[in-house]
């Protein structure tokens, strides 16, 4: 539904490299590197742009489609181990949907990041 987002990030490094590892799960790298920011996404193209920002950023949702809820666990794993503090288990969340399957964590400048399938299903 969108082209692309960007966000400041305190530490674009730290930034940087908390999403590559908690979004490999999901097939997001390096799409785009630039003097102020990187761009990070699938098959080339940047989606999610990281720009140094000396602002403490305000928090942002950020929802990434999984395929699977395979996905959804790895996310969740792969993002505690880059630093992300959790917010949230890889669970079915039915209050929005009966196949709601989400997890939720908290990246380094405070944004709640969420990978999440819509598809039923173990």
């Amino acid at each position: 539904m969108f082209d692309h987002i960007g966000i400041r990030a305190s530490d674009r490094e730290a930034s940087e490299a908390f999403f590559l590892r908690a979004l490999a799960p999901l097939g997001v790298s390096v799409a785009m590197k630039g003097p102020h920011g990187v761009g990070l996404g699938k098959n080339g193209k940047p989606s999610l742009w990281i720009y140094e920002s000396d602002e403490r950023p305000v928090a942002l949702h950020l929802a990434f489609t999984a395929q699977d809820r395979g996905q959804v666990d790895a996310f969740h794993r792969a993002a505690i181990e880059a630093g992300g503090r959790d917010n949230g288990p890889p669970g079915l969340r039915a209050h929005y949907h009966p196949h709601y399957y989400a997890a939720f964590v908290v990246a380094p400048d405070g944004h709640n990041v969420e990978a999440v399938c819509h598809l039923p299903g173990g």
